[in-house]
């Protein structure tokens, strides 16, 4: 069975710079329509994309439904479905402009990617995450070793997430110059520090839970 198809691998370099370069699209968008390609390419066995049809859309639908996820061995998620049919969409979408494309794929069969609207609605429903309480992250501190500077470090960064809510990308980023303990807030310059969408924004220690941190002071040997 072929592993890939040369043409299919050149225009897919094309549209991946389009994504990067053009939309503007972070590595992992990039990679989530590497991957949702590859899916389908396996499907059907690495055929030019030339020959893509309508129905070849249904029937990798269907067969994408019927799969299981490698670790959970259960059926794939509705979301998971929905995110690799809508970059299949786009793919398609955007194939069907490129010159030696046009007179092939139909724009419209692209459509053939999308999920039934009961489906879509289970995708994208917007679900509450579970997150610890301010008293079991208090507890949490207090029963953190203090013994050696690293004991006290990860103390310290338990007590810093609580304080400013950052992400954990932008603390494991952060630099001491970046923290502005007068004003009591974080300066989370893009420049240097990794924030959703790279955006600068400063995040101001929530007043409510200061008091508490800061007694735990003598504790970091701050």
């Amino acid at each position: 069975m072929k592993e890939h198809n040369p043409i299919n691998e050149r225009i897919k370099r094309k549209y991946f710079s389009f994504l990067k370069e053009a939309m503007r699209h972070s590595e992992p968008t990039v990679d989530a329509a590497a991957k949702a390609l590859s899916r389908f390419e396996t499907y059907t066995r690495h055929r030019d994309f030339k020959a893509f049809h309508f129905e070849q859309a249904i029937a990798f639908k269907n067969n994408l439904a019927g799969q299981k996820g490698k670790r959970s061995g259960e059926k794939l998620s509705k979301a998971t479905l929905h995110a690799t049919l809508t970059q299949l969409k786009r793919f398609f979408q955007w194939l069907a402009r490129e010159p030696g494309y046009k007179s092939r794929v139909q724009y419209t069969d692209a459509e053939y990617f999308n999920l039934s609207e009961k489906d879509a609605r289970i995708a994208t429903a917007k679900r509450q995450r579970g997150f610890p309480t301010v008293e079991q992250i208090k507890h949490v501190i207090g029963k953190m070793p203090v013994n050696t500077e690293i004991e006290r470090r990860n103390r310290a960064l338990v007590a810093f997430t609580l304080l400013t809510g950052a992400r954990d990308s932008a603390i494991a980023s952060l630099k001491l110059k970046h923290v502005d303990l007068i004003a009591g807030c974080v300066n989370q310059d893009a420049r240097e520090v990794k924030t959703k969408f790279s955006k600068t924004f400063n995040t101001y220690f929530f007043p409510w839970v200061r008091k508490f941190v800061y007694s735990y002071r003598s504790g970091y040997h701050t």
